[in-house]
Parts: C-alpha cells; sequence; structure tokens
C-alpha cells in the first residue's frame, strides 16, 4: 500500500510519519490488493483530526477521526479503516459459495 501524508496548516514530522506508517501496517494486512492512501493530518482549534481516503479496486473508503492528540487520532483513524476495510474484504468474497452448500444439503 502507497501512503501519501500530508498536513493541512501543520507540519508533518518525521515521528508522525513514523507513526502513521506504522499504524497503516495492520491495516495493509488485512488487504493483499493494490491500494493507494491518502492522509490528511489537521488541526481545528483545540481538535486534531486525521482523514484518510484508501482507494482500492472497485470502492473509494473515507474514515476520519478527531481527538485532543494527534496520536489518539491517528489510533483511532487506523482502527475505523480496520474495520472497514475488512468489511469491504468480506463483501469482495465470493457470496455463492455458502449459497451452493446451503442448495446441496435442501436437495441432496
Amino acid at each position: 500500500m502507497r501512503i501519501d501524508i500530508s498536513g493541512h496548516q501543520m507540519d508533518v514530522t518525521p515521528a508522525l510519519r513514523d507513526y502513521v506508517n506504522d499504524k497503516f501496517a495492520r491495516v495493509t494486512r488485512h488487504y493483499d490488493h493494490h491500494a493507494e492512501a491518502r492522509v490528511i493530518l489537521s488541526v481545528d482549534k483545540l481538535d486534531q483530526r486525521a482523514e484518510a481516503t484508501v482507494g482500492t479496486t472497485g470502492k473509494t473508503v473515507h474514515a476520519d477521526a478527531i481527538a485532543p492528540d494527534m496520536y489518539a487520532a491517528i489510533d483511532m483513524l487506523a482502527d475505523k479503516l480496520d474495520r472497514l476495510l475488512l468489511k469491504q474484504k468480506e463483501k469482495m468474497t465470493d457470496h455463492h459459495r455458502g449459497e451452493s452448500a446451503a442448495r446441496s444439503d435442501s436437495f441432496g
């Protein structure tokens, strides 16, 4: 997965960049397909905001998180993306596999 990290009204430090890459390693573990992630880190008054758009084959997934601390916002964002991409991956599996097994039992 290619990760593009940018900051809106803030500088992205190497520590933040490394933290995002470490957290997104868990997301890429669940998703084998080629994907691109665009992460935007921003500051809105007292809130730290992290948002990401992940473009996968056939679907674009977007998530955002707001927390008082940037590292907490990145953690929440990684958790949300992990759940969303896992859900997307389950939708992409063959849905007819379970259906054909149920049909063979009812007719056999």
